[in-house]
């Protein structure tokens, strides 16, 4: 499960937008919240307190600590890196209208990263691919929405969706099997800690017009924390 879901999800929300082609973006808005609250409910809950928890001497764990206070900060910093290059599609924010004669390729490297990266903590933390497996549905709607507006070449667009599909179960993978990752896990970890930070939490500030106060939204931030939480 933790290879299919990420999978999935992505093809589902292809499938969806593909073939359902949703025109209510408030329904796409209140389940982005969710993602967001979801997402970043299990970071702080399940993914945090790992790697801040450790065996060590009070002194190397206060040298532990910091350490991983600034890779969480790298994995903030890099995440904004790769928006720069993916215009913010990892959260659900696309720009322009403008016919497309072949793939985005910077979009399309940075979100396969970003995919990639975040699949790495799931061989470890099984209720993470659930959180991403969210985080990823509506993102692949909007996505593929955005892409049949623009007449991105279908043959195009399936290899793109395909592709991001992947990059996070590969990233599962590839952390499993690879020794010299699963030595520094702690580090990867809170790297992707830093991404997830950025990301859940540009949802939820994203995710309403105007970032007005809206019940409907509170309450899929409300049930992400409570699901996060008794998972």
């Amino acid at each position: 499960m933790n290879y299919l879901l990420p999978l999935l999800s992505v093809l589902l929300g292809y499938g969806v937008a593909l073939f359902l082609q949703p025109k209510n973006k408030k329904n796409l808005k209140l389940l982005l919240a969710f993602s967001g609250s979801f997402l970043l409910s299990l970071t702080v809950v399940h993914l945090l307190p790992e790697v801040y928890d450790s065996s060590f001497s009070e002194l190397a764990k206060q040298s532990h600590q910091n350490a991983i206070g600034i890779y969480i900060m790298v994995g903030i910093l890099f995440q904004i890196i790769l928006e720069f290059f993916s215009q913010g599609a990892e959260h659900g924010h696309v720009h322009g209208h403008e016919t497309m004669t072949q793939i985005p390729w910077l979009l399309f490297i940075s979100l396969c990263i970003h995919a990639f990266l975040e699949g790495m903590p799931v061989s470890h933390h099984a209720n993470l691919a659930w959180g991403i497996s969210v985080h990823h549905l509506p993102i692949a709607v909007i996505l593929t929405t955005f892409f049949i507006k623009s007449q991105l070449n279908k043959t195009a667009l399936f290899f793109f969706m395909l592709t991001f599909a992947v990059m996070t179960p590969l990233g599962t993978l590839v952390s499993n099997e690879v020794p010299f990752l699963q030595e520094y896990y702690t580090e990867i970890t809170a790297i992707v800690i830093g991404i997830l930070f950025h990301i859940s939490s540009t949802i939820i500030f994203e995710s309403s017009e105007g970032h007005k106060f809206n019940i409907a939204k509170i309450s899929m931030i409300v049930l992400g924390i409570l699901l996060a939480y008794f998972m």
